[in-house]
């Protein structure tokens, strides 16, 4: 199996390029955003890849790094989403922005990704595989500025601490993921598990 490939791009077609390593040429299919990073650069060039064999065919997927290659194949394994619909997502969004409206069950931002439909994306969203994908990696806007934040809020403490420091690990401010914290886990209640509020938590501060 293919697992990563170092050349030259040759060309780009419609999902693709080829990849020429010392003369050979590999047609390697690739989401939007990847192939605009690849052709806006010069020189010997790396991929990851995923390679896929089926009865008729051997087809070679490429990643320049490996979040992307962790959303697709996460993606994949969902029913009915296979590794080209997998790549119209990912060109449609970067993975922390794919990751970020599956744990703030964005559906909406998923249905507009071209060609996807709403069906797939709402099937996206609600697969608890990509939920528990999307948790560690979903990452704030820039700029973002939660509703709660410069509000006063009582210092967390047990799963409610580790859910503040998970989000601040992630780049929320401290006042604003302790504020969204706290909401969720009036919501949830004391018992609440780690995960389900940081997902809480990012509902919150999910843009409204």
């Amino acid at each position: 199996m293919i697992g990563s490939l170092r050349g030259l791009v040759d060309q780009v077609q419609d999902g693709a390029c080829v990849f020429d390593v010392n003369g050979v040429g590999y047609l390697v299919h690739c989401s939007r955003k990847t192939l605009d990073r690849l052709t806006a650069r010069e020189g010997v060039q790396k991929l990851l890849v995923e390679t896929r064999v089926s009865q008729d065919a051997i087809t070679l997927f490429g990643f320049l790094d490996a979040t992307e290659r962790d959303a697709f194949l996460a993606l994949i394994e969902v029913k009915t989403v296979g590794p080209q619909k997998a790549l119209l997502v990912l060109s449609g969004l970067a993975p922390a922005d794919l990751a970020r409206a599956i744990a703030t069950k964005e559906r909406k931002r998923l249905a507009d990704v071209k060609g996807l439909g709403a069906a797939t994306a709402t099937r996206i969203v609600d697969e608890p595989a990509m939920q528990k994908w999307a948790v560690g990696r979903a990452m704030p806007e820039a700029d973002g500025i939660g509703a709660g934040e410069g509000l006063p809020t009582p210092e967390p403490a047990g799963p409610q601490a580790d859910a503040v420091s998970a989000l601040v690990n992630l780049g929320w401010k401290r006042p604003e993921a302790a504020a969204a914290v706290a909401r969720g886990a009036r919501r949830l209640g004391d018992d609440a598990a780690l995960a389900a509020l940081i997902t809480e938590a990012l509902k919150e501060m999910a843009p409204r």
